[in-house]
């Protein structure tokens, strides 16, 4: 197959873990600034996702042997159950995001030139990006609405259900600024977790 000239940037494929160049060698690492920050939020919000899934698996253990031994279900545990399960998908989705963890589709991607992967590739984390923005809009909109409210029978802000929202969508788009750098100076971005 004929090789084209490419500009340097768009001749690397997408700045995931493990791809390589097309010439053969690694992609560097990316380094800088944002990076040691993002890889320090990436790793401190999945922890935080790992603890919000065992507090969550506690709690409605806790619950139902509560319910279904002592015949006795504390009214709390579904309201603490859903603060839980809203975090632990919103702590892990922007973990996801930073280092690739998330489902992807790139058999069509995978097939087409080195350019048009790179064009592929920065096209996703731009909407991925533009998804943080709503994410963080949207969570300090219902945020607001909801200040006067509380959670029945935790006593707790109902704005507190969005607080995981906004920080994720932060996140996703501190995570999507870094993937872009990266993508556009060729490096890759090393996952957080290993």
């Amino acid at each position: 197959m004929p090789s084209e000239v490419l500009p340097a940037h768009a001749a690397r494929p997408p700045a995931e873990a493990g791809d390589v160049a097309l010439a053969g060698s690694e992609l560097r690492a990316a380094s800088g600034p944002l990076t040691s920050l993002n890889a320090r939020l990436s790793r401190w919000v999945l922890y935080l996702a790992c603890l919000c899934l065992a507090a969550l698996l506690a709690v409605v253990v806790y619950g139902v042997v509560m319910r279904y031994v002592f015949n006795d279900a504390p009214a709390y545990v579904e309201q603490t159950a859903l603060l839980l399960v809203i975090s632990v998908a919103m702590f892990g989705a922007a973990a996801g995001v930073r280092d690739a963890g998330h489902i992807g589709l790139d058999s069509l991607v995978r097939n087409l030139p080195a350019k048009a992967q790179f064009w592929c590739k920065a096209a996703v984390e731009v909407l991925s990006g533009a998804f943080a923005v709503s994410l963080v809009l949207g969570g300090v909109e219902m945020g607001l609405s909801t200040r006067g409210a509380t959670i029945p029978t935790l006593g707790l802000p109902e704005s507190l259900r969005y607080a995981p929202v906004i920080l994720s969508g932060i996140l996703i788009l501190l995570f999507c600024i870094e993937l872009l750098i990266a993508l556009f100076k060729g490096h890759k971005v090393e996952a957080s977790w290993h």
